[in-house]
């Protein structure tokens, strides 16, 4: 059995009113884990224990890490995740309620990773937060249950970081047959990795991340990702922290569900109308979710911008 669920797929009346289109959403901040994650993460973590594994080894304090936590409990393996010291309280608390050992190392994800590598024994399996083929296979089921419920739709709207949900969907999209529906690729200022890759015609590393959506904080996104928009109709777009902080405030408020600044991106550019799915009658959203947020972060931060 897969250790992700099948998340439920519903059209959404105030977004749909909103647009004037019919719009759909993914719920994926259902999953137990809290986020799309665990889609690509349980099905990497089952591969490498039916190989032998015994431990699982993760560099993330984020989604990535608290999904590789459940997994390795659901499966009955040790999971050790080093985290760097920006990571919140709440990550490290949801982390250890996972069961998993939790290591603090650096002052960046780089760091963490570069501790976490030494870690490594023979039997043990490392979990890369969003570049392993095993994960853009796990995360296309999401696209596979869509093509089941519901149908194609005219544009799908996710959230991009490191790229693994981007290369994941497109392989949904293209096992199902839809090679022409477009992606539109959201991310905020600070953390546009995917767009620089595009505008520079491959993937280049950002000096720094400066956003407040740390899910989306990758300073170079994955080859694979660059390489879905070479062969699929991917769009780039990038907005502020505010519009993420104010789409995550009124997704609260219509759908009683919370998340993270990183989901928030995705939201907004239908809140926003964004011009890319003017065209559009039906419109699919990611909504990928994000454990470690709360509503309490989220009015700090958009008070902050209001100060900038």
């Amino acid at each position: 059995m897969p250790l992700h669920i099948e998340t439920p797929l519903m059209e959404s009346r105030p977004l749909s009113v909103l647009s004037g289109q019919s719009v759909w959403l993914k719920l994926e901040a259902l999953q137990v884990p809290g986020s799309f994650k665990i889609r690509g993460i349980g099905h990497a973590c089952t591969v490498y224990r039916q190989r032998g594994a015994q431990r699982f080894v993760s560099s993330s304090g984020g989604n990535a890490g608290l999904a590789v936590a459940y997994a390795g409990r659901c499966l009955g393996l040790p999971v050790t995740v080093v985290v760097p010291e920006t990571t919140t309280a709440r990550a490290k608390e949801l982390l250890a309620l996972e069961g998993a050992d939790v290591i603090v190392h650096g002052s960046s994800w780089q760091e963490a990773n570069q501790h976490a590598q030494t870690l490594l024994g023979a039997s043990d399996a490392f979990l890369h937060p969003f570049d392993d083929p095993l994960l853009w296979e796990g995360h296309a089921t999401m696209i596979d249950e869509v093509a089941r419920a519901s149908g194609k739709p005219d544009a799908v709207v996710l959230s991009v970081g490191g790229g693994g949900l981007l290369s994941g969907v497109v392989a949904g999209l293209q096992r199902n047959g839809w090679h022409d529906v477009p992606v539109l690729a959201v991310e905020t200022e600070g953390a546009a990795s995917f767009q620089a890759a595009v505008q520079a015609g491959h993937p280049v590393a950002l000096e720094r991340i400066s956003s407040i959506a740390t899910s989306l904080g990758a300073k170079q996104v994955c080859e694979q990702a660059w390489h879905c928009a070479q062969t699929h109709p991917v769009h780039s777009l990038v907005i502020p922290d505010r519009s993420a902080l104010a789409a995550c405030e009124r997704f609260l408020t219509d759908h009683r569900i919370l998340v993270e600044p990183a989901c928030g991106a995705a939201l907004a550019a239908v809140y926003e109308q964004a011009t890319a799915l003017a065209a559009c009658r039906k419109v699919l959203v990611i909504v990928c979710g994000g454990a470690t947020a709360t509503i309490d972060q989220i009015r700090t931060w958009a008070g902050q911008q209001d100060q900038a």
